[in-house]
Parts: C-alpha cells; structure tokens; sequence
C-alpha cells in the first residue's frame, strides 16, 4: 500500500499532467490517477518512476440510458476505455453508475444496468481490466448513482458476480448519507479495488441550522451542504488506523489516492499541493 493522488482542479489547469506528475514523483507520491491513459501518459510515468493509479471511464452516463442506440454507443466507447487501460494504464478503472438523466431512480437503473453492465464486465475480464465503482451518490435532490449503498451494490454484485466488477473504498461519501463505512468495508472487503482518501466532517453546528435538508439561501461550503463537508484525512470523522489495518488484512496493496475537495485548501495550486502534502504526513504515519 503506498499512498497516491486524484489531481485537483487548480493543479491540473495550471500545471497540466507532465507538471502534476514531475511534482507527485518529487514529493515521494507513488502514483496519480488519471483521466486517459496512451502512449504518451504511460511514457510520462514510466520516466518519473511512480505508476497510474486508476484510468477514468470518462463516458457519462449513457450505460444506464433508456435510448438503446445511446446504451449501445456508451458500451462500445467503454470497451474502448478498457482496452486502452489495459495496454497503457494501470489495469484498473474509476467510474460512477450514473444515469445521464438525473431524474431517472434508481430501481429504473438498475434495470438499466442489467442490459449493459453485463457485456462490459465481461470484457473487461477478458482484458484483465478491474471496474472500481465510485459510492458517489450523485447531486441533490434526487441522488440518482447507483453503488454507494449497501443496498445497491448488493444489486449490482447480484447481476454481476465478477471478481473484475469492484468498489473504490471512499469513506467520505458513506459518511455522509449516514452509512458506516466501517461495516461496510468489512462486507464488501473483497471487492476493493481502488481507495480514496479523503474524509468528512460532520458539522453540528450546520445540522442544527440547516437539518439534512441543507442550505436553502448560499452556501458554506463548495464541497459539502452546510452541515457537513469533505476534507483530508485526519480532519473528518473517519478513523483512518481502523481503515487501513483492515485493508492490510484484507491483502488490498494498491494506492490511498488523495482526493483532494477540502475548501481549505482548493483555491490555489500551492493550496493544493499543501493539502496533498498534509493528507500524505498524516496517512503515511499510520502506514507500516
């Protein structure tokens, strides 16, 4: 296990991914998840001695689409990805099962993915290509994604048994719509294929004046609904000793990439950098 990083924003518009990576590999990151992997990226990394971490599916949301012509479309760009992936990238993929329209629910999705999960999968067993679902659950108010309940991914494993279809262990979302990430873990542990660092505070003080419900005028914070917000790891409620001994048990020796969406350190590129560097120091004196 080692500890990596998503890019942030700031960092990607200022500095582009030759920059991002120059700066992961100097700062002792052993990878950078990426949005597309080719000859160029591959090369890039191979140069600066760290590894991908996972490659984005990049496809929106049009496997869960009700159009069969925009399904079929979304499955061949996937196979697509998966083949790319599995010649330059890492071997492991970073996606959200999100439906393009964002009022579909999620038993119509299901029923979706069901049409088109299935081919994809098996594809990306034939390419020795891992899926690691993202438990996003997508925007108010509706919060369409499926994978981010227990619930859910207990559909979606049912459907698709693969070992090659897994999740990214991510405790800030599960925190935040109230499920525990630690039983959680322990019950889809196996499927691990990708983890996220980053962790949510629960802010008190917000739950009071807002509820659940959220913000109704402005909002607190960009990355949160008032009465929580996402944040590096050591400031949120996750209790990252406990994370990390069971993912050693559970034989997981992939990245703890930093996602980095804590409004303290968003702004500018330094910010993010100081961010990143602050995750790291807290997750690397955990780690063995």
């Amino acid at each position: 296990m080692h500890v990596g990083m998503r890019i942030p924003g700031r960092m990607s518009k200022e500095m582009g991914l030759d920059g991002v990576v120059s700066w992961a590999s100097e700062n002792g990151l052993g990878s950078v998840d990426v949005a597309e992997a080719g000859t160029g990226v591959r090369k890039l990394f191979v140069d600066s001695g760290i590894v991908i971490g996972t490659v984005d599916f990049g496809i929106g949301g049009g496997l869960l689409s009700k159009d069969g012509g925009i399904r079929r479309k979304a499955v061949t760009a996937a196979k697509k990805r998966i083949r790319e992936t599995a010649k330059y990238g890492s071997g492991v993929i970073f996606f959200c099962v999100e439906p393009g329209d964002r009022t579909q629910t999620r038993a119509e999705s299901l029923e979706l993915f069901k049409k088109s999960y299935p081919a994809v999968v098996s594809y990306a067993e034939e390419q020795k290509v891992h899926l690691a679902i993202e438990p996003y659950p997508g925007g108010g108010p509706t919060y369409p994604n499926l994978g981010c309940t227990p619930e859910t991914l207990r559909a979606i494993f049912e459907i698709v048994p693969s070992p090659n279809l897994g999740i990214c262990f991510d405790p800030s979302h599960f925190i935040r719509i109230g499920v525990d990430y630690q039983r959680l873990l322990i019950e889809f542990g196996d499927r691990v294929r990708h983890v996220h660092a980053k962790d949510t505070e629960l802010l008190s003080d917000g739950l009071y004046e807002f509820g659940t419900l959220g913000q109704s005028f402005g909002r607190r914070y960009g990355h949160g609904e008032g009465w929580w917000r996402y944040c590096i790891p050591g400031w949120g409620t996750a209790d990252w000793r406990w994370i990390i001994a069971r993912l050693e048990e559970l034989g997981y020796d992939g990245p703890l990439a930093i996602e980095l969406e804590d409004d303290r350190f968003m702004e500018t590129p330094d910010l993010n950098k100081e961010g990143i560097l602050a995750a790291k120091t807290y997750l690397e004196g955990i780690l063995r």
